[in-house]
């Protein structure tokens, strides 16, 4: 079987161009200012429009870029360095200026996924949705599943839904106290629902953290977060906890 010789593999026309337009945002434009339209770039950079468009879909991914709805392609803000705390403090809300705020609680089955972490089957969990708010700016939308077996002193909370549901969810979880967890991230595609609060278009790339957490030598709840990733950079600490931070061309950028 014959070998691939890597140094004869020609660069991608399309990565080239990003590299030549990622230069060209550095000293062009303006964070905000949206980019001319697509008829317009391919003439300036004498390429075809499918070869532009795969080089801004990279930049996009890359954070360099973002689309709005109603607006166009815009030079990406700076990245906003978030901490993925494990602190138990976090169910009932973060620091000053980033916290995740509950917006509804519902009762329904978990997907098959989350439902075999936590051992459900179809039996129904507390599924609680939150938004991250770093600043003002959301930057994150999650998921938390949570069986009834974790939150026994639920039944005395008369709303079946809703944020006074939320938060009794995440004060009785609160309460229960987390003895662990383990995490996986991976990219995925902004849902519909998630690219709506999170002001981005459906298919957006975005990072996925799905968290488990562990009480009682069971699995006491699971979390699905969507975080934008043009707008969030993880990194992993030596005690293990995640982070989001600023990388360097960003700060240079912001200074």
């Amino acid at each position: 079987m014959g070998t691939t010789q890597l140094e004869s593999v020609q660069e991608p026309k399309y990565w080239h161009l990003k590299t030549v337009l990622s230069e060209a945002l550095d000293s062009d434009f303006a964070v905000g200012e949206i980019l001319p339209n697509e008829r317009d770039l391919a003439a300036r950079f004498g390429v075809a429009r499918a070869t532009l468009r795969q080089a801004l879909e990279q930049l996009e991914l890359e954070g360099r870029l973002q689309r709005r709805r109603g607006v166009g392609t815009t030079v990406a803000p700076p990245r906003v360095g978030v901490a993925v705390s494990t602190s138990q403090h976090e169910w009932e809300g973060g620091v000053a200026g980033e916290a995740w705020q509950p917006v509804d609680c519902v009762s329904e089955a978990a997907p098959g996924a989350v439902a075999a972490m936590l051992g459900t089957g179809t039996e129904p969990v507390h599924v609680v949705r939150r938004i991250r708010d770093t600043h003002g700016q959301a930057v994150a939308a999650e998921l938390l599943y949570v069986p009834a077996s974790s939150v026994p002193d639920l039944s005395a909370i008369d709303a079946p839904s809703g944020t006074v549901r939320a938060r009794a969810v995440l004060r009785e979880l609160h309460r229960l106290g987390v003895e662990g967890q383990d995490r996986s991230v991976e990219l995925g595609s902004a849902r519909a629902d998630d690219a709506k609060e999170l002001d981005r278009l459906p298919g957006a790339p975005v990072l996925v953290v799905t968290t488990r957490y562990f009480a009682s030598g069971g699995t006491a709840a699971v979390s699905v977060a969507t975080y934008r990733a043009d707008t969030c950079r993880l990194t992993f600490g030596d005690s293990g906890a995640l982070e989001i931070s600023h990388d360097e061309r960003q700060q240079r950028q912001a200074s």
